[in-house]
């Protein structure tokens, strides 16, 4: 079961990437652009995800992960229920999220700084 704390140090320390409060609500940004977004009672996280691929991924793990509300289907965005991931997937997801709106040159560099370990 994931929850907030598990991901609010790696979002605020992702290179480009701050945190803000909106409404009373925890964001992540890049320049202007939100990439996670915390509901405000903290139990839902939405982030950026490829609009091709959000269906599959709703449709494969619906106790997991919704489609965002009707205004919001135009974006990359999908929304997971925390209490349904665990800390690492959470994690996964912010990075994953964060990759979408820096640059590639970034994004190479914390696979440089971050190798995965294949097993």
């Amino acid at each position: 079961m994931a929850v907030i704390e598990d991901v609010r140090p790696l979002g605020a320390g992702l290179e480009r990437s701050y945190p803000v409060y909106v409404r009373g609500r925890l964001k992540f940004r890049v320049e202007q652009i939100v990439y996670v977004a915390f509901s405000l009672d903290e139990t839902v996280m939405g982030f950026a995800f490829p609009k091709e691929e959000r269906e599959a991924l709703v449709l494969g793990e619906p106790h997991k992960f919704q489609l965002p509300t009707a205004s919001d289907m135009r974006f990359n965005w999908v929304h997971a229920d925390l209490a349904a991931l665990d800390p690492t997937e959470a994690r996964e997801l912010v990075v994953d999220a964060w990759r979408m709106v820096v640059p590639k040159k970034l994004s190479r560099a914390y696979d440089l700084r971050h190798p995965v370990d294949p097993g």
